[in-house]
């Protein structure tokens, strides 16, 4: 996988969460991963079409799922209703959006499907072949480990 298609997705995760949640951001060390990836709590995944092709999946705690949604949503979450999973689902697609536009600038077509939620830890997603490169990022609202297997 090349650099040029993961550094969009790491600039623009770290410009909407601080945008979007008023948090300070850290990025932990970026690691490979070949085997099946394991949802998280939340986990929200884009599949990417175009010049590069491949899936991207944002997977967080349900706890850290709340707060970012009561930031999002301006209001007290204790559940993930329908409400706070669209903001958590929009969350998702406004990085892969953004990462889009900075791939497009870099001379990379592509087009993100609309995010699908899944909800619950423990369900297998292959990505056959090909590997994921996961970018953890912390803030004060919990944990977002984000997941990219990207191809040309």
């Amino acid at each position: 996988m090349k650099v040029e298609y993961i550094n969009p997705f790491v600039r623009a995760a770290g410009e909407v969460l601080e945008r979007e949640l008023n948090c300070v951001i850290e990025q932990g060390t970026v690691s490979l991963c070949r085997s099946a990836y394991t949802t998280h709590d939340v986990t929200v995944l884009v599949g990417v079409t175009g010049d590069i092709q491949g899936l991207v999946l944002y997977g967080l705690a349900e706890e850290a799922a709340c707060a970012m949604a009561a930031v999002i949503l301006g209001q007290d979450v204790s559940e993930l209703d329908d409400l706070a999973q669209s903001g958590i689902a929009e969350l998702g697609n406004s990085i892969t959006a953004a990462a889009g536009v900075y791939l497009e600038e870099a001379g990379y077509h592509s087009t993100m499907t609309p995010p699908t939620l899944l909800l619950g830890k423990g369900t297998m997603i292959s990505t056959i072949d090909l590997p994921r490169l996961v970018v953890p990022i912390t803030c004060e609202l919990g944990a977002l480990d984000i997941h990219i297997a990207l191809h040309s």
